[in-house]
């Protein structure tokens, strides 16, 4: 019987990029079967194998970034310029991974009673099934093949239904980079559902990694209970950004635009809520409306820099939340024009009144709109940022440096950004407080999420 395709259409001009297949329970299980078949030899191979692999995928990434950008615009519908930046801090995970593939660590020790000997080492965890979302298509790939390669794991992964070209490139990559064939098998389909529960309830797959809404993270985690599945969860934010009185108002106004407008907004770490001084919030709301303005909203592989919602629900979505937001009082103090295309775009927008308990501030936007809200002093503030179930990201642009700090350290958020509207680093530890998962990814941490903890106590008679 031939597979069912769909088709990958480009959010921006609604035309069709390609038909990919439409997998299915069947596909999602002989995709464990062949990352089992392959484990024990990926597992044995040397690190210096491992390592090589993907500092060979390193370079051909960045060999084909033209071409891997432009995909990642057609399909995805980012600027191209975000899209060159993705492809670059995707490709630094292949190399980051690379080289801590053969830094594996452990201890040897003696036991306190003096007749044993502790050596406590690492192996990996198993079989990973690895959940992807299309906000980063790139990224969110090899912030998670990577590691799991590295440690020893062999994987299954699904992208997301809106943008699986970009994972189907890399996988190739990684074919062409001399990966062993079953040890990284990409499962494409319209109905996740079926597919991560075939994984969820195979006794092979050992470890889940998912990058996604906090809604769809808590349905997983239920799921993976029954087996005791290992889980890392990166889920929603809602970030504020706090402006301080004493802040560079165009540095901040410049932190604000890459926090907020990256990636059109669709970003777990994009600004949601702009926090600022009552004493320096005229001035700021104005340089940040005359950035906003001068946006240019259209087809990013024309040259635009802010490109369309990924999809028209999500788009009408936003348009809602503003609307709602207007009607509860808040004020458009600007918005970019609008172009006249068929995409699903939304006009960047800055908006301010918005009354505190507001609920364009209690949900993650994930779009290219700006509420700003004042505020007097620090206790405040730190109320109004920590007022939200999730705690990915935040930041904070203040003059002194030391305040700033002082005011991040009360902050409920696994990552703050000082003066810099910027977090993401593949050696740094990404992840968030309370509902916005669990573990970390990227640095150190990244690899110890695929990598189960291993004691050998040693009888020590003399």
């Amino acid at each position: 019987m031939q597979l069912r395709t769909f088709t990958v259409e480009n959010p921006a001009t609604l035309t069709s990029v390609a038909e990919v297949p439409d997998m299915g329970p069947a596909e999602a299980r002989e995709a464990v079967r062949c990352a089992h078949h392959v484990l024990d030899s990926w597992a044995s191979r040397p690190p210096r194998d491992r390592s090589d692999i993907l500092m060979r995928a390193h370079r051909m990434m960045i060999e084909d970034a033209d071409s891997l950008a432009d995909l990642v615009s057609q399909e995805n519908g980012k600027s191209m310029s975000d899209a060159h930046a993705e492809i670059r801090y995707a490709a630094e995970f292949f190399r980051w991974y690379a080289e801590e593939a053969v830094r594996s660590e452990g201890t040897f020790g003696v036991a306190s009673s003096g007749r044993s000997r502790s050596i406590v080492t690492h192996r990996p965890v198993g079989v990973a099934a690895l959940v992807t979302p299309w906000n980063f298509p790139a990224a969110m790939v090899t912030r998670k093949v990577a590691p799991a390669l590295a440690a020893g794991c062999s994987v299954v992964l699904k992208p997301a239904a809106e943008t699986p070209l970009t994972a189907m490139a890399i996988a190739d990559l990684l074919t062409r980079a001399d990966l062993p064939d079953g040890v990284l098998t990409t499962v494409t389909t319209t109905d996740p559902g079926p597919v991560v529960d075939t994984w969820l309830g195979d006794e092979r797959v050992r470890k889940l990694s998912f990058t996604g809404s906090t809604r769809v993270g808590r349905l997983l985690l239920h799921a993976a209970a029954d087996r005791i599945i290992n889980c890392s969860m990166e889920l929603g934010g809602n970030a504020p950004v706090i402006i301080t009185e004493d802040a560079d108002l165009e540095q901040a106004v410049a932190g604000t635009m890459i926090a907020k407008f990256r990636n059109g907004g669709q970003a777990c770490t994009a600004a949601n809520r702009i926090l600022v001084h009552r004493t320096v919030a005229d001035d700021y709301v104005a340089l940040l409306a005359a950035r906003v303005g001068d946006l240019a909203v259209g087809d990013p592989r024309r040259g635009s820099a802010i490109g369309p919602m990924i999809s028209a629900r999500e788009r009408d979505r936003l348009v809602t939340q503003v609307d709602t937001a207007v009607a509860g009082g808040a004020r458009v103090v600007r918005q970019a024009p609008l172009p006249d295309l068929p995409g699903h775009f939304v006009a960047p927008t800055v908006l301010t009144d918005v009354a505190p308990g507001s609920p364009i501030l209690n949900e993650e936007l994930f779009g290219p709109v700006a509420p700003v809200v004042t505020w007097q002093d620090d206790d405040e503030v730190i109320a109004l940022a920590n007022a939200t179930e999730h705690g990915l990201a935040a930041y904070v642009f203040a003059g002194d440096t030391l305040r700033a700090m002082a005011l991040a350290e009360r902050i409920q958020a696994g990552m703050v950004g000082i003066n810099r509207g910027v977090v993401s680093d593949p050696a740094a530890p990404f992840g968030g407080f309370k509902q916005s998962g669990l573990g970390r990814e990227g640095a150190r941490d990244g690899l110890r999420a695929f990598q189960e903890t291993q004691y050998l106590s040693v009888d020590w008679p003399f």
